[in-house]
């Protein structure tokens, strides 16, 4: 078995939803370069959470707890397989499953966009709503990404929009942060979506719930993998 089947294996055994190996050296900063190959995996959100927000009212104090949860597995899953690789001999880093980096003012982003190597990785595309989108999940996953120098059989990136004229998400955002834009790859992240009113909205009227940190509307109203389970 080669080493590229053996990690989705392992990630699969890990309880991974879908994984997806990506070509990123043209878009990694030069200080990472080196790192070029992208491993990107899907975790897949509880039904039975996502289902309990409410378009009204928001997220639930359990969604947060939920979020939080799935986030420090992501962790451990990319800790495993960078240590894997390591083994193996080949440098690997994991991008957190949820960090912010202030460097220009207000304007936080991780560092390195986890829905870009899940593109390049052909797991998904960028919905209205700014998510990453799953053709079998919809936006209920959750995304982790290791980069690596080891090279893979990459798979086909997924470089525009399939939402079709669907505005759900768009229309159910409360903050009206979401520009019904359709994503293309290399698209800016403001054309989609202004984050600045998103995280507003969410500090004001949901600081009882995890500090504002969470919403989940756009997730929950989106029509792909909503019926995935019934209740």
């Amino acid at each position: 078995m080669n080493k590229q089947l053996q990690l989705k294996e392992k990630l699969m055994d890990l309880g991974v939803a879908d994984v997806g190996y990506a070509q990123l050296e043209d878009l990694l900063p030069a200080e990472f370069k080196h790192l070029k190959s992208g491993i990107s995996f899907g975790i897949r959100l509880s039904d039975q959470v996502v289902s309990d927000i409410d378009i009204e009212d928001g997220p639930t104090p359990t969604y947060f707890h939920h979020y939080r949860t799935v986030n420090t597995f992501i962790d451990q899953i990319s800790y495993q397989i960078t240590n894997q690789l390591q083994q193996w001999g080949h440098l690997a880093m994991a991008i957190p499953a949820s960090q912010s980096i202030n460097n220009t003012g207000w304007n936080y982003r991780g560092l390195f966009q986890h829905r870009t190597a899940a593109t390049r990785g052909g797991i998904g595309w960028i919905g209205k709503s700014g998510c990453l989108v799953t053709e079998a999940f919809g936006p209920r996953v959750r995304l982790g990404t290791i980069l690596t120098d080891m090279e893979f059989q990459y798979d086909e990136p997924i470089i525009s929009s399939r939402c079709g004229e669907c505005n759900l998400c768009v229309k159910a955002c409360p903050a009206e942060a979401l520009k019904g834009a359709s994503w293309s790859a290399g698209m800016e992240r403001e054309k989609i979506l202004d984050p600045q009113l998103c995280s507003e909205h969410m500090k004001k009227q949901y600081k009882h719930i995890g500090r504002g940190a969470v919403c989940g509307i756009c997730i929950k109203t989106c029509p792909k993998g909503n019926q995935v389970l019934k209740r």
